[in-house]
């Protein structure tokens, strides 16, 4: 078939730039469009212009020139300044970077309170294209310092979209960036080490301020579970809704769990609802006692954010519930319990962070690809005698899972519910709920 002429021009259905950067056109279908049930239907999608990419910027000759210049800087720890354009929230901002390795689901990871006091730096170039929706929140707020991308779409293109990533961002007060060179920062910080960084669109501020505020905010020790946890005790009962639903044929028998609340993520409450539990969640300072009180079947301790020896009372709190009712942690729940059990945790060089992570489980050489989010790991050679080791990240060989049957016990380092990331892992609610059933018996 002979190649249209150069001079054809564009169906008339298609996207437009000639009116505008940015711009959507979606008329009528061409007469010959899709079919769907034997009728003609247009698959149309809700498209919306981002804002942020297209304003454009008056210089002081009083130009206006058809593209943003840079407005915002990110200052390193190490001295280094990265030049970006701003979108979202304005201000100035210090936050610990570290990047993250997930293709998308980047609104599950702006409400993921495990980023608290973190910039999120992600490696995928292009973000923004699907927009948000409220039905995608892990959490009741944003918690994370700031998001840092390369390219951000100019344009919104999903039929669950109901507003822009940077107008969600301004709503929520949370600073973003883009138009940075985000390959060349994860490269220094896999070479480097997280860093701590200033996000600023303040041109009043030096770039040697910004550095020295870098330089004087720690993140180590420091007590972050407090600001993410909840106030009162709450009852979960929302499963998993059945349009995501991926596996059928939960048991039916119910099962009482109390869930401590170190940030947990409302998918995670979800799954285990929809594995038969009904779930009371308590704030991470809720007394140990209050919750043997409830005569829970098992207790969950979930993720959070920060270094879990900056919280000695939520240590306490496990080592006073391990061995009396079935407990499964994860992400911090699990360093918890390897703080519990006599172990030590260490600062990781820059962590795991992304839905792509493989994991094996060592007792049946099972891979799963696996989501995780945390800069601390368990030292294995610190537990004691009877704790095994039943998953390793297959990265660098860290202590991704333990199980210590004398106790009644698991834990993993990572998000079985895995929102956003693959569902390989899931399998571990089930165990959960075997560790349950047997200790009924």
């Amino acid at each position: 078939m002979a190649a249209p002429p150069a001079t054809a021009s564009a169906p008339s259905w298609c996207l437009s730039a000639s009116r505008g950067l940015g711009s959507v056109v979606v008329p009528a279908p061409p007469s010959g469009g899709p079919r769907i049930g034997g009728r003609d239907r247009f698959l149309g999608v809700r498209s919306k212009a981002v804002s942020g990419v297209q304003s454009g910027t008056v210089l002081d000759d009083g130009v206006q020139r058809p593209w943003k210049l840079s407005d915002a800087r990110l200052v390193l720890e190490d001295g280094s300044v990265w030049k970006a354009k701003s979108f979202g929230a304005s201000g100035t901002q210090v936050g610990e970077v570290v990047f993250n390795t997930s293709l998308t689901g980047y609104q599950e990871i702006l409400t993921d309170p495990s980023y608290a006091g973190q910039f999120v730096l992600m490696t995928n170039p292009h973000i923004g294209n699907t927009g948000v929706n409220p039905d995608d929140e892990e959490s009741n707020k944003c918690f994370l310092g700031g998001l840092i991308i390369r390219n951000l779409s100019i344009c919104t293109s999903n039929w669950r979209c109901t507003e822009t990533l940077e107008e969600y961002l301004m709503k929520r007060n949370i600073m973003g960036i883009y138009d940075v060179d985000t390959r060349a920062i994860t490269r220094r910080l896999r070479e480097d080490g997280s860093l701590i960084g200033v996000l600023s669109t303040d041109q009043s501020l030096t770039d040697k301020e910004l550095l020295e505020m870098a330089k004087n905010w720690k993140i180590v020790g420091v007590d972050l579970i407090s600001g993410v946890t909840c106030d009162v005790p709450y009852e979960w009962s929302d499963k998993t809704d059945s349009e995501w639903e991926f596996k059928k044929g939960q048991s039916t028998e119910s099962f009482h769990v109390v869930a401590y609340d170190f940030g947990i993520k409302h998918n995670i409450l979800r799954r285990l609802t929809s594995y038969g539990c009904k779930i009371t969640v308590v704030p991470a300072s809720w007394p140990a006692s209050e919750v043997l009180n409830l005569k829970p079947d098992g207790v969950f301790f979930s993720n959070g954010p920060g270094d879990p020896a900056a919280v000695p009372y939520a240590v306490k709190t496990v080592q006073e519930i391990i061995g009396k009712v079935p407990v499964f942690g994860i992400c911090m729940g699990h360093q918890l319990i390897g703080q519990a059990l006599g172990g030590k945790t260490f600062k990781m060089k820059f962590g795991h962070h992304g839905g792509n992570h493989p994991v094996c489980d060592l007792r049946s050489g099972r891979v799963d690809i696996s989501a995780q989010n945390h800069n601390y790991a368990v030292d294995p050679e610190s537990l004691p005698e009877g704790v095994k080791v039943t998953h390793i990240n297959l990265n660098d060989n860290s202590c991704a899972g333990l199980q210590y049957p004398k106790m009644k016990l698991l834990s993993l380092q990572y998000h079985p519910e895995s929102s956003p990331g693959p569902h390989d892992s899931d399998l571990a609610f089930g165990e959960f709920i075997e560790l349950m059933k047997s200790n009924r018996l």
